[in-house]
């Protein structure tokens, strides 16, 4: 199976994954694990090795973190590691990088992910901008 793992600071991960479950429904290949205010990385360590404890290494896992060498993900590709997990980690995680990660995990390989997901993501970040309407608009 391929897995779709959420970390961040905060609530984030969680809140995310909570979007996700109305956009895509709920499903038990998405899991998320955020290092809440007050808990130590350790405790967040912890917590996402009993998350990720029936992930085996014949699974996929697809690493999507808040921040690029932030605690949680750096925490998290550890466990993942020496689990001896295939697994592609991806940083500066929105939403729309999310959706398409697990609308497309299924459909292509793993090493195919990264490129495309992370193209798809570049193309939903754009400006949106407010025109004032002119008399003629009217």
């Amino acid at each position: 199976m391929k897995y779709v793992i959420l970390v961040s600071h905060g609530k984030f991960a969680n809140g995310l994954n909570d979007a996700l479950s109305m956009l895509a429904g709920n499903r038990e290949d998405i899991l998320s694990v955020g290092l809440e205010n007050g808990k130590s990385v350790d405790e967040f360590t912890a917590l996402f090795t009993e998350k990720v404890k029936d992930i085996s290494n014949d699974d996929d896992v697809i690493l999507l973190g808040d921040i690029i060498g932030g605690s949680p993900l750096t925490n998290a590709t550890n466990v993942l590691v020496n689990k001896g997990i295939k697994t592609v980690i991806l940083g500066g995680m929105n939403l729309p990088l999310a959706l398409t990660t697990v609308l497309m995990k299924d459909t292509v390989s793993l090493d195919e992910i990264a490129n495309q997901v992370l193209e798809q993501a570049r193309m939903a970040m754009q400006e949106f901008k407010i025109v004032e309407e002119s008399e003629e608009d009217i």
